[in-house]
Order: C-alpha cells, then structure tokens, then sequence
C-alpha cells in the first residue's frame, strides 16, 4: 500500500484540557496533513468536550469520542484503538493534549511505519538524542528508574516503556487483545508494548524531547506509579506461570 493511502488517525486524550485541545489539533494537522484526529475526552467539566464538538463540526479530520466519566487513561486509549479498528484505520498515534509530547517528532515516529519496517513505534527520551530539558533530579530518578526496573524484569530491552508518545499499526494493537488491557497510567505504556513484545511485533524507539505543558494542571501522581510497579510484576508472574503451563502440557502430551 503506497504510503499516502495510510489511514492515520492520532489519538488524543483528554480531561479538562480545554486550553488545549484546539491548538494541539491544529498543530497535528499542520504537522501531517494526511492524518484525522480522534480526541477521546471523559467527560470533561470544563467544557473540552463540547469545544471538541465544535471543531468536529467544522473540519472533517476531527472526530469526537465522548465517555460519560474519567476512567484513567488506560481505558480511554483502550475506547479509541476499539473505535479505529472500526474505523478500519492503518496507523494509531497516542499524543497528549498538553503539548508535552512534541508535534514535530510525529514524522519521526511514523515514518518507520509508513515504510513498512516496525509495528510499534516508541518515542524516547532515553536513546541517543532523546532529551527532558526542564526536569529535576527526583522527577527523572523516577521516570528512569521505572523504564530500567519493568525492562529489568520483564526483559525488554527498551530504553523508554514510560513513555506515552507512540504510533502503532493496527494490526498490532489487534494481536494483544485489547480486552486483557486493564492498567491506566505509566504502567498502561508497560502492559502494551510488553504484549506487542510477546505477539512478536517489531519495535523501535526514536529520541524525543519531552516538554513541560503548557496550560493546566498535571495528572502524574504517585497512585499511578505504584500502580506502574504492581502491574511490572503481575506481567511477570503471570507470565512466568503461562510458560509453566505451557511446559508441564508439552511433557504431558502423548507422542504418536
């Protein structure tokens, strides 16, 4: 399929992101002109929502997916990879709405998958060029220490699993099931690039810088990342017991 008939949709998320959803979509959309925005937004009682409906009226790559609450961010993304696969989309984007994750590293990140050499696509900001200019020490022990401790014991070699700027193709979100998708946050990030890992998808990283946001407030608290450290090793031992099983029926199955 040549690459201008791709259908690439970039998913972006929000609550209470008024502020921004109309300047990042715009951004988007002069940044790869090819691609349709889907902003997923839970609810938002500051009025995201009916600001996102608007736009949708008014410019055919905007669509609009509205969940009655806040879920987490998990299942919003979940919510919007089931709606593009129904869509019959060929690329899925995920991108905050507060302009911490760059527009002008979205060519960077699909251009592996426009030419046909990677299924996931992790923008990173710990390969060589990737960069977090305005962190402090504690913030990036943190983010780093996360990223080496879920690689460490779920063997990936991946240098960013924390990490929320990444394009998939769809047939790789389709192999990890999207229903056995239950954590939210950083460890949402984890738990679907591990499963892309184990339905063999091909993953690459590329460097990124990771800005500060603009305008609101964050979302980032500590529940989401002990949540991050419980799901690392739920993924692991149920890993690890899967093999077992696996094992203990390969011996168990009568030659012929």
């Amino acid at each position: 399929m040549p690459p201008t008939a791709l259908r690439i949709w970039i998913i972006v998320p929000t609550y209470n992101e008024r502020e921004n959803v109309g300047p990042i979509t715009e951004a988007i959309l002069a940044t790869v002109p090819d691609a349709h925005v889907l902003i997923v937004d839970d609810g938002s009682p500051d009025g995201t929502g009916d600001l996102a409906d608007e736009m949708a009226r008014t410019n055919p790559s905007v669509a609009v997916l509205h969940r009655q609450s806040k879920q987490g961010l998990g299942k919003a993304y979940v919510a919007a990879f089931k709606d593009l696969v129904e869509r019959q989309a060929d690329i899925a984007v995920q991108i905050d709405a507060d302009f911490s994750h760059p527009v002008r590293f979205l060519p960077s990140l699909l251009e592996p998958l426009r030419a046909g050499s990677a299924d996931v696509v992790l923008g990173s900001r710990y390969v060589k060029g990737g960069q977090i200019p305005r962190w402090n020490i504690f913030r990036r022990i943190i983010s780093r220490g996360g990223s080496v401790f879920a690689g460490v014991v779920l063997l990936m070699p991946y240098r960013d699993l924390t990490g929320g700027f990444k394009a998939w193709r769809i047939d790789a979100l389709r192999a990890i099931d999207l229903d056995r998708l239950h954590a939210g946050g950083y460890a949402f990030q984890i738990e679907t690039t591990f499963r892309a890992r184990l339905a063999g998808a091909r993953i690459r990283e590329v460097p990124i810088t990771f800005e500060e946001r603009r305008e609101g407030q964050s979302k980032m608290s500590s529940t989401i990342f002990f949540e991050a450290l419980k799901v690392v090793l739920a993924l692991r031992v149920t890993t690890l017991i899967s093999k077992r099983r696996g094992a203990i029926q390969e011996v168990g199955t009568p030659s012929r």
